[in-house]
């Protein structure tokens, strides 16, 4: 899909969640499920980094983001909440679009670059409108994969 991550379909997905602990437990089981990780690695990883400090990206948007172990490349996962879920964002906006990213262990630069590019896709006003509007998972992905793709050329 990208030179930086990849995004399988099937971890791109519509959600209700009411809380973020709730949306970081759906995040987990997401990527183990579609990327055969083990939940449990994926949540503490998810964990840890949010002990630094809220993912909560602002506008609307969280990127949740861990390195584990068991990847070859960075794998991503896009759920666009049925409604609006406070996140402890920078500014103080619940989030409505969470983007996860999931890096090997040892990739350092390369985690870096894909967050990156996630947060240039997210910080797109646009961009946001379209996925907030999308009516469904398939939509969202289309969304997503036309930017990627383009960004990547």
């Amino acid at each position: 899909m990208s030179a930086l991550f990849t995004l399988d379909p099937s971890a791109v997905r519509v959600v209700r969640a009411d809380t973020k602990q709730q949306i970081l437990a759906d995040l987990a089981a997401c990527f183990a499920a579609v990327y055969g990780l083990d939940v449990a690695t994926v949540m503490d990883g998810i964990e840890e980094r949010e002990k630094l400090g809220s993912t909560g990206f602002g506008r609307g948007v969280a990127i949740p983001h861990a390195r584990v172990d068991g990847l070859e490349r960075p794998v991503a996962a896009f759920f666009r909440l049925e409604s609006p879920v406070e996140f402890a964002s920078a500014d103080g906006m619940p989030v409505d679009c969470v983007f996860g990213l999931l890096s090997p262990t040892q990739a350092g630069a390369t985690h870096l670059q894909a967050l990156a590019a996630i947060s240039r896709m997210m910080r797109d006003e646009r961009m946001h409108e379209r996925l907030v509007s999308a009516p469904y998972a398939e939509a969202l992905f289309g969304l997503l994969v036309n930017v990627i793709d383009r960004d990547a050329a």
